[in-house]
């Protein structure tokens, strides 16, 4: 692998932002509706989602496979990293530092999150009209909500941090100032897509939710 690993790190850096950085953004705007129109929106924009064609096996091209591929070679990449390596200035050395430890972060919560939601779906345990109820019980456990609080902003700061050295290393920023924009677009993304998963998590928890699971 050592031989590739320039093409390797390519692909991977690639897949980080298409198709996973659509993901989501898709993932972001779905589940805002439960903030932004409450149960009946969640619903809406869940079954708009699984309306698709041939859903099962875009989910499997365009979302496992690269969500596989782009974690696992992360950890073998964390694991290769040098934290401290002194390449960057002081700044962008935190920033890389932070990046491999969400990458961890991101990848085991990922893994989590589709065991709690999708693969409940795919054994027929929940269905995606209770996805709302499912999510509602979720984070009205503090310990659950905690989890998914650092789920969310690991996921959103590797994916926005990840944009812009994506950006270079694609050869799209390359003088110093346009690194300097890009870096502060890139910031503006994480702030604007937290606060949106935010806002969704604490919509999971209202009264709307917990009427529509059935629990009030």
């Amino acid at each position: 692998m050592k031989g590739n690993s320039y093409y390797w790190r390519k692909l991977h850096s690639l897949l980080g932002v298409i198709p996973l950085g659509g993901f989501i953004l898709v993932h972001t705007l779905a589940n805002y509706q439960a903030f932004e129109r409450g149960p009946e929106g969640f619903a809406g924009a869940v079954h708009f989602i699984n309306s698709l064609p041939l859903l099962p096996v875009l989910e499997f091209i365009v979302i496992y496979l690269p969500i596989l591929f782009h974690g696992i070679y992360g950890l073998y990449m964390a694991y290769q990293s040098n934290l401290n390596s002194g390449q960057y200035s002081y700044g962008r050395n935190w920033a890389f530092t932070v990046q491999r430890i969400t990458g961890v972060i991101t990848f085991i919560f990922v893994c989590w999150h589709f065991y709690n939601i999708r693969f409940q779906v795919y054994m027929g345990n929940i269905t995606h009209e209770e996805l709302g109820s499912t999510m509602h019980q979720i984070t009205t456990n503090p310990a659950f909500f905690v989890i998914y609080i650092i789920g969310v902003l690991s996921a959103v700061f590797h994916f926005s941090n990840g944009l812009w050295a994506f950006l270079i290393s694609w050869g799209i920023t390359i003088t110093p100032r346009a690194q300097k924009i890009s870096s502060f677009i890139c910031m503006a993304v994480f702030v604007l897509l937290s606060a949106l998963f935010i806002l969704s998590l604490v919509a999971f928890t209202g009264d709307e939710f917990k009427e529509a699971a059935g629990l009030a």
